[in-house]
């Protein structure tokens, strides 16, 4: 009887889920070797690993033992048990060339003395297909999760996965044990009094914190990497990057546990060690403003230092971690005074030599608002002045009534006289051309159709100029009334777009803001001190008349409504 060994072999993987187990495989080889009167020599080689990667230790011994001639071959399940990737599949061909092994399976025996080799040969090459194609289709299942802002990867420290959403479409969600917690440690290190040690010792030993518990690991205290790791990572703002060191970052869609200013104030509070976060930052005013001496661009510069508790050394913060004249360590400093500026200064692209001092971003939104102040109306000045707008609108269009059915009659008049130059053309009594030539019916026509082309553009004209005065109008009423707010309370996009709305040629003189307002805006600035002044006549507001008082005195007004 010829000597066989067993090999069973179980990945992780999915798509040997359906396989049968270990254990099912070793019973029906001991009963395919009872069958084919073979000898098994004991123990069966068995593994829980994926063979889509040389180097298994089982599957190393069991060849090297078959190819010293210490068995007449291997009994297993299918070719793919013992190889799915080129280096083992080839190791198992040249053991069946070289040293005229078997590779019995319950479908057939490959060796050399069958003429299967080239099925050998595909099943090998199948099962390397498989193993490529999965490979690819994790990745793009991973990176279209990323994509719609779900980190691929496990849940981090204080969030869990959502365990009843679908396959493939998982979401992350606060762990409501943990969160909490992972929260009061970031609070903790806010406060600047506290080290990262004191924190993990507040975490594990007086707070409770134990990880998620998982099948095979979880359920112990925060290790030491483990809170460095929480406190330098930006997914806690709501960012991340995938894949890992891509440069690729991602907005998360999961509820952040922390906004990006705290995150920044921990980063320097540790001395920006660990992975920094991504370099994205903008500022309000870039792109904008112009030197109003050289006239190159302004720029922005971002910069933070600490004042070191024990020896109050003011030092830059970036890319150090520890105090340049005591070396403590920032990580290990209680209580330190962070600073953070901002400063616009112009570039010098233009000129090396150009004067102008930095301003600060606070000095800056102070200019700004006193620019937007400057044209600020109140909300009743701006109803009454729309609804003066609407009643000379209306006036002006009873006046064009005359305006509009004159150009309609000349207009018909025009088509009359071109319809008879046509018929004066083409009747018989012209054939020869003796009542109108070629080239006067072409002369004639062209200056017909030009002037009819030009009273149908005041016919079209005449309706949308009145429309669009009037918008223009509203707008830069309400656009005088709230823009000072707006500016005051939007995003860095709203005050961008009230900025280009202002007018053109923003500079920047002398740390202040100098502009040049559109048309509309230039009158509301001269008729503001006569509406606040006429306003003031009338405060405060007792008497139900009050409004009707102050419209009569704007209508009056020759500041306000110039003749």
């Amino acid at each position: 009887m010829k000597k066989y060994f067993i090999y069973a072999r179980k990945s992780s993987e999915s798509e040997d889920r359906q396989m049968l187990s270990i254990g099912s495989q070793i019973t029906e080889l001991k009963k395919l070797a009872i069958k084919l009167n073979l000898e098994i020599i004991e123990p069966a080689y068995e593994e829980s690993q994926s063979a889509k990667d040389p180097g298994r230790p089982q599957f190393n011994e069991l060849m090297h033992r078959v190819s010293k001639g210490e068995a007449h071959g291997v009994v297993c399940w299918k070719l793919d048990r013992l190889a799915r990737n080129p280096i083992d599949g080839a190791t198992v061909i040249w053991a069946i060339k070289q040293n005229g092994i078997d590779i019995v399976t319950p479908s057939q025996t490959f060796n050399q003395q069958n003429e299967n080799s080239l099925l050998m040969y595909m099943e090998f090459g199948v099962a390397q297909k498989f193993v490529d194609d999965l490979s690819k289709n994790v990745k793009r299942g991973l990176n279209t999760k990323a994509e719609k802002g779900w980190l691929p990867s496990g849940a981090k420290a204080g969030y869990m996965n959502d365990k009843y959403a679908e396959k493939g479409s998982k979401t992350i969600l606060p762990d409501p044990d943990r969160f909490p917690l992972i929260r009061k440690a970031w609070d903790a290190m806010l406060t600047g009094t506290y080290s990262v040690i004191d924190i993990l010792r507040l975490l594990n030993n007086e707070w409770g914190y134990h990880t998620l518990k998982h099948k095979r690991i979880g359920g112990k205290p925060m290790s030491r990497s483990q809170i460095y790791k929480t406190l330098t990572d930006p997914f806690y703002y709501g960012e991340f990057e995938y894949p890992m060191g891509s440069g690729i970052w991602r907005q998360g869609k999961h509820e952040p546990m922390i906004t990006r200013d705290e995150f920044d104030k921990v980063q320097r509070f540790l001395g920006r060690k660990g992975r920094p976060r991504p370099r994205t930052r903008s500022f309000d005013y870039t792109g904008l403003l112009e030197c109003g001496e050289c006239h190159a661009m302004i720029t922005a510069e971002e910069k933070f230092q600490i004042i070191c508790p024990k020896c109050k050394q003011k030092f830059a913060s970036q890319n150090k971690a520890a105090c340049p004249k005591c070396n403590v360590l920032i990580e290990e400093m209680k209580n330190p005074t962070l600073l953070h500026y901002v400063y616009y200064h112009c570039t010098k692209r233009k000129n090396p030599n150009c004067t102008q001092k930095s301003i600060r971003v606070e000095a800056l939104d102070e200019e700004m608002d006193k620019t937007l102040a400057r044209l600020q109306i109140s909300e009743r000045f701006k109803d009454w002045a729309i609804k003066y707008l609407n009643e000379i609108n209306d006036q002006e269009a009873e006046e064009n009534v005359s305006v509009l059915k004159s150009l309609q009659s000349a207009n018909e008049d025009i088509e009359t006289r071109l319809n008879n130059l046509l018929k004066l053309k083409i009747s018989p009594q012209n054939a020869d051309g003796g009542l109108l030539s070629d080239e006067d019916y072409r002369k004639e026509k062209e200056r017909l159709s030009s002037e009819k082309k030009k009273i149908g553009e005041k016919l079209g004209g005449n309706n949308y100029q009145a429309e669009h005065w009037r918008e223009t109008a509203e707008k830069t009423f309400d656009f005088a009334c709230r823009a000072r707010y707006w500016f005051a309370n939007g995003d860095r996009q709203t005050k961008r777009e009230i900025l280009a709305g202002l007018g053109s040629n923003l500079e920047l003189y002398d740390r202040a803001v100098r502009i040049n307002l559109e048309k509309p805006l230039q009158f509301i600035e001269l008729a503001m001190d006569e509406e606040s002044t006429i306003a003031e006549m009338f405060e405060p507001t007792e008497k139900p008349n009050i409004p009707i008082n102050l419209e009569a005195y704007w209508a009056t007004n020759l500041s306000l409504l110039p003749r």
